[in-house]
């Protein structure tokens, strides 16, 4: 079966970003301390590493899931990879930065503030790729409860 072009740039895009995201996850936080900026690097390097693939394999599997079948979306799935940049920076001696009470609510485990909410929050790049895809999956879902008759 062919994946759909928003699937595809979606996946793309991914692949392209995640490993730097889980990098910066870690640098900025650590730059922003004062922290040793080569440690960060190395640690957050070798982090990234070791969680990319699995983290991409984990997207790949979800987006290529048809979407009646999917029970998240991959922003959900980036947002519980959080464990390894959080232990990386509890091991560089960062400090937990401020929250406010919804986000504390929200991602309580989130010392670091570093959940992203948007696809903007991992790169940039995802922006369109992103918004493309969650049209995509809508109208698709959409356009299948029209055909049985529900909407």
């Amino acid at each position: 079966m062919d994946t759909p072009d928003p699937v595809d740039a979606l996946r793309a895009g991914l692949r392209d970003t995640v490993h730097q995201w889980l990098v910066r996850s870690v640098t900025s936080i650590s730059a922003a301390q004062g922290l040793d900026p080569v440690a960060a690097v190395t640690a957050a390097t070798r982090m990234a590493d070791d969680v990319a693939p699995r983290l991409l394999a984990e997207l790949d599997a979800l987006l290529l899931t048809d979407v009646d079948e999917q029970r998240e979306n991959p922003l959900a799935v980036l947002r519980r990879h959080l464990g390894a940049p959080t232990a990386v920076l509890d091991a560089l001696g960062a400090q937990p930065v401020p929250r406010d009470e919804m986000q504390r609510s929200i991602h309580p485990d989130d010392r670091y503030a570093i959940a992203p909410a948007t696809w903007a929050d991992v790169d940039a790049a995802l922006r369109e790729p992103g918004l493309v895809w969650g049209a995509w999956k809508a109208a698709t879902v959409l356009a299948r409860r029209r055909a049985d008759g529900l909407r």
